[in-house]
């Protein structure tokens, strides 16, 4: 396990503005509790309450990765309007303490979903 530091900084704060997950015209995710994590140079990831996810789109894979920074993730296809996305979405089910808060949340790839919206209204 590593720890963020000055060379990785991650930082997770609350997004209050309402996130929507879209695929195939489906409304895969929306909400308004999204947590924005931010992982040194990379892209910010919006992770979204379990509880704000279609899980009935989401079919858990046999893929799993390992972030020595969050921990062992797993991984969803996601079904919605005749559109399967292999490894669309990913969780970590038990992150590690540093990233804790992102537990029960799911992330989406914005290559495999068709959009991630981020409604600044």
């Amino acid at each position: 396990m590593r720890e963020p530091s000055p060379d990785h900084p991650i930082t997770i704060v609350p997004n209050s503005h309402r996130v929507r997950v879209v695929l195939g015209g489906f409304i895969v995710a929306e909400t308004t509790e999204a947590l924005a994590l931010h992982e040194a140079t990379l892209p910010v990831v919006q992770y979204i309450p379990r509880k704000d996810v279609r899980m009935d789109l989401l079919d858990k894979t046999s893929h799993h990765t390992h972030c020595p920074y969050k921990g062992d993730a797993t991984y969803y296809t996601a079904n919605a309007g005749g559109l399967v996305c292999d490894n669309a979405a990913w969780s970590y089910e038990k992150p590690f303490a540093t990233v804790a808060a992102i537990a029960g949340y799911i992330a989406f790839y914005p290559g495999k979903v068709d959009a991630i919206e981020v409604f600044k209204d």
